[in-house]
C-alpha cells in the first residue's frame, strides 16, 4: 500500500519526495546541503547530472510502499520516462533540515 507523502515520518524527506513528484529541481536542490553527494546501485555518482538525467529530464516519480529509520529509508516504486518502473530503495543521510547524501538502488 502506497504511503502518502503528507504521511511521511521524516519533513525533508517528505520535501525531497514531493520536489522529485512535482518535478520541481530547483526545490530539489534547495534541499541539499552544498556538498551533497549519492549513489546509485552503490556506486558514487555525480549528483547533479545523475538528477537531471535520471529524475528531472526523464521525469522521475516516486511511490513510497514503506519507511523505516524515522521516514530517513524508502522503499518506494520509482518509475522514470527512461527506465520505466522498477522497485527502489532509497536512504538519506539528513543533517539539520538538509540532505547530504542519498544512497538509491534496486529493492
Amino acid at each position: 500500500m502506497t504511503i502518502a507523502n503528507d504521511r511521511l515520518s521524516d519533513p525533508t524527506v517528505r520535501s525531497l519526495v514531493a520536489a522529485i513528484n512535482a518535478n520541481d529541481r530547483e526545490a530539489f536542490m534547495a534541499l541539499l546541503t552544498p556538498d551533497a553527494t549519492m549513489s546509485d546501485d552503490g556506486t558514487e555518482r555525480e549528483l547533479k547530472s545523475w538528477v537531471d538525467r535520471e529524475i528531472f529530464s526523464s521525469h522521475g516519480h516516486l511511490e513510497v510502499q514503506s519507511e523505516s529509520d524515522g521516514g530517513r529509508a524508502l522503499v518506494a516504486d520509482y518509475r522514470n520516462d527512461t527506465w520505466g518502473e522498477m522497485r527502489t530503495a532509497w536512504r538519506f543521510t539528513v543533517v539539520g533540515d538538509r540532505i547530504s547524501h542519498f544512497a538509491t538502488g534496486q529493492a
